[in-house]
């Protein structure tokens, strides 16, 4: 099993990336929806990375209980041959590959889907030249520079990219973002989710993202500094916004599940959606429907405001001082 380096170092060189680079995401669409304007030609997808349980589910969901009729997951890559084997076998996906580049010139969109972000960019950045979009798991990337400099690539070859935090990019956080609207006086946020700062797959980024992200989609993306206090295990995080909102963010190290409080002259009262998640997702709608049109679901500012604010708590993890978010 070639490892993650090498895999791309082989691909990048390779005749692969003769393949034509389309210059608008409207070559997509062109190349996706077939000349009737109405059959949509079916999209087979290839995964890298299989660590993950999502990759299992996205094999379930696609190719299983078929959520989306032609479009199928046909491809997976392994950080082992064990991570393979299990996503294909549980996720039924009937091709596993030693080296991504097999994939190439067999798949209509990719998705990127490892545990430590700071896999992705490099893993995605040979398809995204070729021209295949692209799903990069949350969170987008480790290094906010490193990010700008993917998505200026991606922009300059016209390639569809996309990622984001399933609880952000949701009905039920889309509500409760329109409740917010219309609560007065919003004093201080205080959201609660777990959270190790030391887990060997990023730290705060891991799951942090699903913390902060949905925060973020809910109150605006203004946050200008950050301050992370902990003890052991437990921990958590102000926020400041430029708006002058306070924001605590409480770190779960032993249980699961979020929840979100807003302080008024009223009392402390939980933010709870009033919708139920349709099935599929609106997060899977939308990577579908990018993956077929070329259409972006979430701004380029929006991904990477996010990979600041952890970029920034990262920082404070380690100095437990203030931190300002360089955006």
């Amino acid at each position: 099993m070639k490892s993650r380096r090498s895999f791309i170092k082989t691909l990048s060189t390779g005749a692969a990336l003769s393949s034509v680079a389309f210059t608008s995401t409207a070559a997509f669409a062109s190349r996706l929806v077939s000349d009737t304007g109405n059959n949509q030609k079916n999209i087979r997808i290839g995964i890298i990375g299989a660590e993950n349980s999502h990759t299992i589910g996205y094999g379930k969901m696609f190719n299983t209980d078929k959520k989306f009729p032609g479009v199928e997951v046909l491809y997976v890559w392994g950080e082992t041959d064990e991570f393979a084997k299990n996503a294909a076998e549980k996720g039924n996906i009937p091709n596993i590959v030693k080296d991504p580049q097999e994939m190439m010139g067999k798949i209509d969109a990719l998705i990127v889907d490892h545990r430590h972000a700071k896999y992705h960019l490099e893993a995605a950045t040979p398809f995204v030249k070729a021209g295949i979009p692209t799903f990069i798991d949350k969170p987008f990337c480790y290094r906010l520079d490193e990010g700008k400099e993917f998505l200026a690539m991606a922009k300059k070859y016209g390639t569809p990219v996309t990622s984001y935090s399933s609880m952000a990019h949701s009905k039920s956080t889309f509500d409760i973002r329109d409740q917010v609207k219309s609560i007065e006086n919003i004093n201080q946020v205080v959201r609660y989710g777990p959270v190790d700062m030391d887990s060997k797959y990023g730290g705060i980024f891991f799951y942090g993202v699903h913390l902060l992200q949905p925060l973020m989609e809910m109150f605006g993306e203004d946050i200008e500094r950050v301050r992370v206090t902990r003890d052991g295990k437990n921990g958590n995080a102000v926020l400041v916004f430029k708006s002058g909102l306070y924001s605590t963010l409480i770190f779960k190290p032993e249980s699961y599940g979020w929840e979100t409080f807003v302080e008024t002259k009223d009392g402390l009262t939980e933010l709870k959606s009033r919708v139920e998640e349709p099935d599929p997702g609106i997060n899977y709608v939308d990577m579908v429907e990018m993956f077929r049109t070329g259409k972006e679901p979430r701004s380029y500012e929006s991904i990477l405001s996010c990979v600041a604010v952890l970029e920034a708590m990262e920082k404070s993890v380690a100095s437990q001082e203030w931190e300002e978010v360089n955006f």
